[in-house]
């Protein structure tokens, strides 16, 4: 495999020439990434955050960090809630014949405490006012509360590698669009879950069914219900997409079906703190600041937890393991954070970035700091106060879309820094990683570092099957994950860590966000979508 080293003059350049072919060489001839990810998924498993299984992959990873000679490995708590995990569960149909559904309990949902017996009726409510419809008719039901659809066979592959086509579509500036109107109505649609389970468990009914968001009888599972004092009402059960629509259709016909469901679940409330795990390498001059990678270790716990997100996690470690088994000596200090709740709302690194970055005003009548509102306003919140410490972090690299193959790098929307992201990438133009799209991205843990101003960025990672049928799946395990993919990521990252840690030149940073004014002054709100 030919690799193109970018020419770097004098004998600090040949050394760094030298050390980017130690990298290659131990990343892809001794990768130890691919047994890291087959210990946090088939060994550990799936990763809820608060879990006896997240606790587990806290602690071997801290240890293997220890292991391989990382120093300052530590843990780091913020408050997050309740712990959750399935022991046992089982969903079917008992007449008008016997069938086993393919099923899994929602997340922080509670238990049946035994097998619940009871006909199902389809009552579809996605707002308040649908409660009025169902008044009276929901007593000693299961509730089977969506639509059931007509199915969604897939048009293309599955599973899919990015062209340079796609890549040049991401390289557009995308400008802000801040509309105040949208932000409190999406706060305001967030709280409809809690009324519906209230709203079911007043009117006597014994549980609810959804249908699974994806067909293939893939399961989800996903919930939000961790906080304490938040607790949810009324067991509630995901059914894959097939098997709803089957039960809807046998109930539009009728006679009702029935089924039986028996769930389970745990709650674990012996320590509502969740942990991110950080480690480093240090760096040689104090006053330069530090470059930092990042993943999210927890998952949900339909699957292993495989591409979502222990391929990243992998990575990260690996790179970890790579500079420190070279002895590599980098003038800025290399830092490495396993995060936790990033599934229920980055709320791992929104606590990082508070303690180390920058805070931001509390929203008015929103509840304490770390309350769920004040929580899912964060990024509305001003003005944003840094910290001591706010301009030390240089760089910070985001792996989060699965094991596919490194492809290039987001800007996100930071078009000052594409010169140098290129100039760090150039070395591993051959190993397909030589793209730096202007592009934002959202939804993983760079966002809030991003948010208050700091250059983070998320890698371009090809898709493979991530989108289009593992995400949050019952079949993200191990077999999805693609080695040699993997094996290239963890040395690509390496390989930008090593150059920003080493840099003479650091990343342009955004200013400071302030309060935005609304893209669109004039816009009147629609009164058909409330």
């Amino acid at each position: 495999m030919a690799l193109c080293l970018a020419v770097m003059p004098g004998a600090a350049g040949a050394q760094q020439a030298d050390d980017l072919n130690r990298i290659i060489d131990e990343g892809f001839n001794r990768s130890e990434v691919m047994q890291t990810a087959e210990h946090l998924t088939d060994g550990i498993g799936g990763r809820m955050t608060n879990s006896p299984q997240m606790r587990a992959a806290e602690e071997w990873t801290a240890g293997q960090f220890r292991a391989w000679g990382l120093a300052n490995v530590h843990k780091e708590g913020f408050n997050f809630g309740r712990g959750w995990w399935v022991r046992s569960a089982h969903a079917q149909m008992v007449s008008p014949r016997p069938i086993a559904l393919t099923s899994i309990p929602v997340a922080w949902t509670p238990a049946t405490n035994g097998v619940v017996s009871a006909p199902v009726i389809v009552a579809p409510m996605m707002k308040e006012r649908d409660f009025d419809a169902w008044r009276g008719k929901l007593g000693g039901k299961i509730v089977l509360i969506s639509m059931p659809g007509d199915g969604s066979e897939p048009g293309e592959p599955a599973f899919k590698r990015l062209t340079s086509e796609d890549i040049a579509k991401r390289d557009k500036f995308t400008p802000p669009d801040w509309d105040p109107a949208e932000v409190e109505k999406r706060l305001a649609n967030s709280g409809f879950a809690r009324k519906l389970d209230a709203f079911l468990k007043a009117e006597g009914a014994v549980a609810w069914a959804r249908i699974s968001q994806r067909d293939g009888k893939l399961l989800h599972g996903t919930g939000n219900r961790f906080r304490v004092g938040d607790e949810a009402l009324l067991p509630g059960v995901e059914i894959a997409a097939e098997d709803y629509r089957r039960l809807a259709r046998l109930a539009k016909v009728g006679p009702a079906p029935v089924l039986e469901i028996a769930s389970d679940v745990v709650f674990d409330d012996s320590d509502h703190n969740a942990y991110n795990i950080v480690a480093e390498i240090p760096g040689t001059d104090p006053k330069a600041g530090y470059v930092m990678a990042g993943a999210h270790l927890d998952s949900w716990a339909a699957g292993d937890g495989a591409s979502d997100n222990a391929a990243g996690s992998s990575m990260i470690m690996e790179a970890a393991r790579i500079l420190s088994k070279l002895g590599i000596k980098p003038k800025r200090t290399i830092r490495f954070a396993l995060w936790a709740g990033e599934e229920q709302g980055l709320l791992g690194s929104m606590a990082w970035v508070d303690a180390h970055l920058a805070k931001r005003a509390l929203a008015p009548g929103a509840g304490a700091e770390g309350s769920m509102e004040q929580t899912q306003r964060y990024r509305y919140r001003f003005p944003i106060l840094p910290q001591p410490g706010y301009g030390d972090l240089k760089a910070y690299f985001n792996i989060d879309n699965g094991s596919g193959r490194l492809r290039g790098i987001h800007a996100e929307g930071n078009v000052a820094a594409v010169p140098l992201l290129k100039e760090w990438l150039t070395p591993f133009a051959s190993l397909g990683a030589n793209s730096v799209a202007a592009q934002s991205t959202g939804s993983t843990d760079h966002v809030y570092i991003q948010a208050v101003g700091a250059p983070g960025f998320q890698f371009i990672q090809d898709p493979l099957d991530y989108g289009s049928r593992v995400h949050h799946t019952s079949i993200d395990t191990f077999d999805h994950l693609k080695a040699e993919d993997m094996r290239q990521g963890a040395v690509v990252l390496a390989g930008m860590l090593f150059q920003s840690a080493n840099s003479a030149k650091t990343l342009p940073r955004k200013p400071l966000p302030t309060q935005p004014a609304p893209t669109d002054p004039f816009e009147y709100e629609d009164p058909s979508e409330n």
